[in-house]
């Protein structure tokens, strides 16, 4: 509703300016309390849980930085290693110059692992003299829960602008804690990059509905184009592949802007911010290529160029009419060629493992690789479980999002068919129109959702990018009376009347909803904070423990990527690979080094090793003796099949080799094996042998 009319009824209404604006100060003030006390409290319950979980107060260090696993301890050790360091700016140097973690490799690990949370964490824990009040990793583990309750707040305040109540934000929040297995990865690693920059997406998308809105004040058009300049960038530096959910964000702009359901300025000011936060990601990461060959840049740049096209042809010609009814396919045509121009001239290692990913992923080709097999193999690269639609269904989620998509997808379409037609657009929308796919940024919610949820339909994994826009979604729909009413609208009732029964029903639904969650399910999480549960892992332990005391200090250790990860967290010695998959390089290495677990002779796994200059290897018996659900999809199913030991015969495959499999020859200690290796520790879970320098041939 303008500011206008909204006067006139409040003066029908016998309402004086200053008691509306007391009124809308109380309703701003006390949804913003709202919010922020959301994303305090889900701060707070994301510590407890984590302390209940691993007890982390009773811990000691070394059983404490054991629960981080893989790559999240791979982020964690360099953030230690940047507080050790005499100084900051040396600190950086030696992380960018860095030859003191993967054997035979210098590395600029800023750059490759995308390290920038953890120089902002360091900065603030030395800045803020933390160092007597907190220990680092509470610190560190606390800044990342701290952004979640940012998170969460952002969504609720999401949800709020598009429904006008902040009941939406509550119910937002309150689905995404109890799908919390679905919504967030947090649990299972707390460094991860996507930890670290969804807080900032969250951000960006929030300020981006407001900026889309038509009935937006210039003060608050301003401080919303600020909010999504400062978190696009902030967005792009925390997370490697931050340029690909943006153009899929840029996309969902694109289609809005050509069906003429936004203010075209707005939507090409925000490619604009595209276009500086790629430039300067370029400038800041180090002359970042895969930024120039990205999607996001072809696309904006053929958005631009295609623009100017437009507009230097006269309105009324036959070549203008011509350019708009083919924007769409001029527009793709000049991403596509772009892009392939960009990656002719552009010297770039840009994920060319991701790519023949897709090509096999989808069937278009087929592989013995066993990174690629590997990759394929993942349950975050599979499509999604029946679990998961059960879950969602469970707590409601999933029924009220569908409900609430197909309404808005038949206003949008509705819209659209009256855009072609030659229909002008609503300055203002009113709630007895009952129109609310006019809302541009409504539009702009329904379209990006629904091409983040066919991504989500390919891969679990994209699941924590689509499923908390699906509980954002679904709560601003049962919480909105315009929903409500484009319903009532499409249904004719007379009985009662559409108005009255859209604003009873966006208040009544949403509490029921809520209530029904509460009953539920309230008191399964509060079992779940006071239950306390038990993560010792006294083998590895123990492993580390012998590591520190009787390695040397120049000793290079090769094993599984995931515990190479952990050794160099807990121990600081170098290893010969890292559970990293963005550098060619380092998969090649870690593809040799599983080689371990293959059928393959002791003279070949000692070449390997040593090409490495690795000094002792850990076998770990989990791997070696894995019985893993899926048959073909564990670590020496893998290596047979890229080593041709795989033999089929009538439907079964059999792995066959002329020599044994290494993991469980050399713990027989007989010759060649003991010419090669010497076991100098073991326990029930691994075996650690030193690589001889010297081999004695035995009989």
């Amino acid at each position: 509703m303008a500011p206008e009319e909204r006067n006139k009824e409040n003066a029908k209404l016998g309402r004086s300016p200053k008691y509306m604006l007391i009124q809308r100060f109380a309703k701003l003030f006390f949804g913003c309390l709202a919010a922020v006390t959301s994303g305090m409290m889900y701060a707070v319950y994301l510590s407890t849980y984590h302390e209940r979980k691993f007890w982390f107060s009773s811990r000691q260090e070394l059983e404490r930085e054991i629960t981080f696993q893989g790559d999240s301890a791979i982020y964690y050790s360099f953030y230690k290693e940047l507080l050790k360091a005499p100084s900051f700016e040396r600190g950086v140097y030696e992380l960018t110059h860095n030859n003191k973690t993967v054997s035979l490799k210098t590395i600029n690990a800023v750059q490759q692992m995308t390290l920038y949370p953890e120089l902002i964490a360091s900065v603030l824990y030395q800045a803020s003299g933390s160092e007597e009040v907190i220990e680092p990793v509470y610190f560190y583990i606390g800044i990342v829960f701290g952004l979640q309750g940012i998170y969460v707040t952002a969504l609720f305040v999401t949800s709020w602008v598009m429904s006008g109540t902040w009941l939406a934000g509550m119910l937002t929040v309150a689905w995404f804690i109890i799908n919390r297995t679905d919504t967030t990865r947090i649990d299972y690693s707390i460094p991860s990059r996507e930890n670290w920059a969804l807080p900032y997406f969250a951000c960006q998308v929030a300020a981006l509905t407001g900026y889309l809105k038509k009935t937006l004040n210039c003060s608050a058009e301003k401080f919303c184009y600020l909010l999504v300049s400062a978190s696009t960038y902030t967005f792009m530096m925390m997370w490697e592949y931050s340029h690909y959910l943006l153009f899929v964000q840029a996309v969902s702009l694109f289609l809005l802007d050509s069906f003429a359901l936004a203010q075209t300025e707005k939507v090409h000011e925000v490619y604009k911010i595209y276009l500086f936060s790629l430039f300067l990601g370029y400038l800041l990461q180090f002359e970042n290529s895969a930024l120039l060959v990205s999607p996001l840049l072809s696309l904006v740049a053929a958005l631009m160029l295609s623009k100017c096209l437009q507009m230097n042809m006269k309105k009324g010609t036959f070549m203008s009419r011509l350019l708009k009814i083919m924007y769409i396919y001029l527009v793709l045509t000049i991403t596509v060629t772009l892009n392939f121009l960009l990656k002719m001239f552009v010297p770039h290692k840009e994920n060319e493992h991701l790519l023949k990913f897709i090509e096999v992923k989808l069937g278009l080709n087929t592989t013995k690789n066993f990174t690629m097999n590997w990759l394929l193999c993942q349950e975050s690269l599979q499509a999604p479980s029946q679990d998961f639609f059960l879950r969602l269904t469970q707590s409601s989620l999933l029924p009220f999002y569908i409900l609430v998509l197909i309404i808005c997808l038949f206003s949008v379409t509705q819209v659209i068919f009256r855009r072609i037609c030659g229909e002008p657009l609503k300055e203002t929308v009113k709630l007895e129109d009952g129109r609310i796919g006019e809302r541009p940024e409504i539009v702009y919610h329904v379209i990006h959702t629904i091409l983040l949820g066919c991504l989500a339909m390919c891969l679990e994994g994209m699941k924590y990018l689509w499923t908390p826009y699906v509980c954002m979604l679904a709560a601003f729909g049962v919480c909105s009376p315009e929903l409500w009413m484009t319903l009532f609208k499409w249904l004719r009732l007379k009985a009662v009347h559409p108005i009255l029964l859209a604003l009873i029903l966006s208040m009544a639904v949403p509490t029921i909803i809520g209530f029904s969650l509460w009953k539920e399910f309230f008191p399964r999480i509060m079992t779940e904070l006071s239950e306390l549960q038990e993560f010792y892992d006294p083998d590895t332990v123990e492993l580390m423990t012998w590591i520190k005391r009787q390695a040397p200090v120049a000793a290079v250790f090769a094993g599984s990527p995931q515990l190479m990860g952990v050794i160099k967290l807990c121990t600081g010695w170098m290893v010969s690979s890292l559970p990293l998959y963005n550098d060619d390089d380092l998969l090649k290495r870690n593809e040799n080094i599983y080689q371990i677990y293959s059928k393959r002779s002791a003279e070949d796994i000692y070449k390997i090793l040593t090409s490495y200059k690795a000094n002792f290897l850990v076998i770990e018996d989990s791997i070696c003796n894995e019985v893993g659900p899926v048959r073909g999809c564990r670590v020496k199913d893998l290596l047979d099949i890229a080593n041709g030991h795989v033999v089929c015969e009538e439907g079964d495959s059999y792995a066959y080799s002329k020599y044994g499999r290494f993991c469980h020859e050399i713990k027989m200690n007989y010759s060649p094996y003991v010419n090669y290796f010497t076991r100098v520790y073991w326990n029930r879970s691994y075996f650690v042998y030193r690589i001889n320098t010297v081999i004695s041939f035995q009989s």
